[in-house]
């Protein structure tokens, strides 16, 4: 008997979409000439951070972008040309005015906390210039421009009072004269400081240590120095405030990204 071999019919298979074929061969190198193909863009989408082209000038503040950072830098170089060239006499009587120390704190609590934060220890040259500069517009562009200040003002505002009320108390117990009640105190730094280290919670760990590394070294440092120790302590108790403010720093971060609005403008 002759044997027939029954041939099992295979159903031809469906050509795939252009798009599939186009995936599917993403990785492999294209001709001479060849055009690769746009990646599809969904409203609100943000393009992977391998996707986007560097852009140096989202450090800056700009108008658009961080315009909560872009006024407050604006305001800030007024108050610094100011300081630059009026009367040092008329200069040093505002400072007072502005000061953060025991006995305007007693007053004027609201106003010297806000007043002392206008201006920069050192002016425009100073490195917390540079420093507010690059890192407040960092974490407005990642948490906004409201919660942003939210962070500095924390630190500027716990740091000063955990620093001055203990001058307070040592003046009534008789450790510390009564002059140490009118002490110098305004300046950005205790904000800046917090906002660094908000900043390094929202960053990648390989960039996250290494920067709270520097600013810790660079603040432990100052202290050392001991010029001005209660100043220096305030720089570390800033600090600790913002790496604390992690969990709520990280809450917003995420919430911004999820909206459409936000999304697309952290892609531009």
């Amino acid at each position: 008997m002759e044997r027939t071999a029954r041939v099992a019919s295979t159903p031809t298979p469906e050509p795939l979409p252009a798009g599939d074929v186009a995936a599917l061969l993403d990785g492999v190198p294209r001709q001479r000439g060849q055009v690769a193909a746009p990646v599809p863009r969904t409203p609100g989408a943000v393009l992977p951070a391998y996707l986007r082209r560097p852009r140096p000038w989202r450090l800056l503040p700009s108008p658009t972008g961080t315009p909560v950072t872009f006024a407050y830098t604006a305001l800030l170089a007024l108050t610094s040309l100011f300081a630059s060239h009026a009367s040092p006499g008329l200069v040093r009587a505002v400072y007072q005015d502005s000061s953060t120390d025991v006995a305007h704190l007693l007053r004027t609590p609201v106003f010297v906390l806000l007043a002392s934060a206008l201006w920069i220890a050192g002016g425009l040259l100073s490195p917390y210039a540079l420093a507010f500069v690059l890192v407040v517009t960092a974490l407005e562009r990642r948490i906004g421009g409201a919660r942003a200040i939210l962070v500095f003002l924390a630190g500027h505002v716990l740091a000063t009072l955990a620093t001055e009320v203990p001058v307070g108390l040592a003046v009534l117990a008789g450790h510390l004269p009564e002059t140490s009640l009118h002490r110098l105190d305004y300046g950005i730094s205790f904000g800046v400081a917090a906002s660094v280290g908000a900043l390094s919670g929202l960053l990648a760990p390989w960039l996250r240590w290494p920067l709270l590394a520097l600013a810790g070294y660079c603040l432990v440092t100052d202290l050392i120095a001991f010029q001005d120790p209660m100043t220096n302590w305030g720089h570390l108790i800033s600090l600790a405030i913002g790496t604390g403010l992690w969990p709520v720093v990280r809450r917003w971060y995420r919430e911004r990204a999820q909206t459409p609005a936000d999304a697309r403008a952290a892609a531009s």
